[in-house]
């Protein structure tokens, strides 16, 4: 990952080539760049190409600010009993531990390969004009203010860019056989006819995203654990680490007779490599998500009200699970990273905790289930009413077109000012 991250700073002058080469056709340069936060260059060359910059982050507000934060600063070389500030959060409230850190970050001193390639990467995007964030201010205003208090720029919330969580029942059915391409390991409609014959709230679902996977012990307990928490379970499963991720499964990688005994009873279902997410998190039947903590899962999740159980496994995933817990209160932690102990009756014991009727089951549904109106209702515009996020993006292309019309000499002032600021 750190030769990858490197070589895309091989991309700023085919983006310059590129921006110059539309100016040429166009005859004026285009409105904006909008660039990943990780592709800060881009700001250098929108300049020198007479446009602006603006940074876009797909993770949440909360975790980009402490993600970025955590590595450019490096506040956990300064905790105290394992504990420390993070630069740009409230310091009366939010306190971060080490032990929530990935490995490669609570070996970051400065000097480390991942130090300096994030800090040339991420550093540059506060010369941007701004962020957009694929986010909900609401659900999350301490993330929001975090990345201002960071960056000293506005930030535009204008998500989720979720289309189809919005979409009625009805419509959902027609679009998600063909979502972003695909091919599901079980057709949709196998998954539907199989969630159709279980209880609301019933069953828990289990994915840990496209990129990440779990060590062979850790499967092993997880379906212990499953199988005896009596709980009915639909599981994404993919080659443990070690292994082709897109290879064939074996079945040594599971208990003897697991997916037989399972399958038979109707408590279980294994999806091989790929499931239709967003209308499994739809359903009725659905009463909780088994997540890495991602921040595409934790919005897919919670715009159907479903809770989260977390089990935080790269990137900014383990801030994300901080913030569901102590800030939302929507979510569980199982236990965090590939190189961590898995028990199988502490998979039991969040298992019930979140698919419980009552307690903290409960209050954590409701709260889910409130995060996801508010989700939903930030994109609405029906009549005079717009949601946070339509209002978002419409403050953000009016900045942008007021900013093309100022002359060279009102741009430099304001640069500067927001700089002294």
């Amino acid at each position: 990952m750190v030769t990858i991250f490197n070589s895309t700073l091989s991309l700023k002058e085919p983006l310059k080539k590129l921006i110059l080469e539309i100016i040429e056709t166009d005859g004026k340069p285009p409105l904006c760049i909008v660039s990943d936060t990780f592709m800060g260059f881009a700001s250098e060359v929108a300049r020198s190409c007479g446009t602006f910059n603006v940074s876009f982050t797909t993770a949440g507000a909360y975790g980009t600010a402490a993600y970025v934060s955590l590595w450019l600063n490096l506040p956990h070389l300064l905790a105290i009993n394992g504990v420390f500030k993070m630069p740009g959060f409230d310091d009366s409230c939010c306190f971060f531990s080490v032990d929530q850190l990935h490995p490669f970050m609570k070996l970051a001193n400065g000097d480390d390969p991942w130090s300096k390639v994030l800090k040339s990467l991420l550093l540059p995007s506060f010369d941007s004009i701004g962020f957009l964030c694929n986010s909900v201010e609401d659900i999350e205003p301490m993330g929001v203010k975090a990345i201002k208090n960071l960056t000293k720029l506005p930030v535009w919330c204008i998500g989720p860019l979720l289309p189809q969580c919005m979409l009625k029942k009805s419509e959902k059915d027609s679009i998600f056989e063909s979502r972003i391409g695909k091919e599901h390991g079980l057709s949709p409609e196998e998954c539907i006819s199989w969630l159709n014959e279980h209880p609301e709230r019933s069953v828990l679902y289990i994915s840990f995203g496209s990129q990440n996977t779990i060590s062979t012990s850790q499967m092993m307990a997880l379906a212990v654990g499953l199988e005896e928490s009596e709980r009915p379970f639909i599981w994404v499963i993919r080659p443990p680490i070690g292994y082709d991720i897109k290879g064939e499964f074996r079945s040594e990688w599971l208990p003897k007779g697991f997916q037989e005994r399972v399958s038979k009873s109707q408590k279980g279902l294994l999806v091989k490599s790929w499931a239709p997410q967003l209308q499994i998190l739809s359903h009725s039947s659905t009463g909780a998500f088994l997540t890495h903590s991602g921040w595409n899962s934790v919005l897919e999740s919670l715009s159907q009200g479903v809770p989260i159980i977390s089990w935080p496994l790269a990137a900014e995933q383990a801030f994300n699970s901080k913030m569901l817990m102590e800030e939302m209160g929507v979510c569980v932690e199982l236990t965090k990273w590939y190189s961590s102990d898995v028990d199988k009756e502490d998979v039991k014991k969040v298992v019930e905790i979140v698919l419980g009727e009552t307690g903290k089951g409960k209050e954590m549904k409701e709260k889910a289930n409130e995060i996801g109106m508010c989700i939903r209702d930030a994109v609405k515009e029906e009549g005079d009413f717009k949601g946070s996020s339509v209002k978002a993006l419409d403050d953000f292309i009016s900045t942008l077109l007021c900013r093309r019309n100022m002359s060279s000499k009102e741009r430099n002032l304001e640069e500067s000012s927001v700089f002294l600021k």
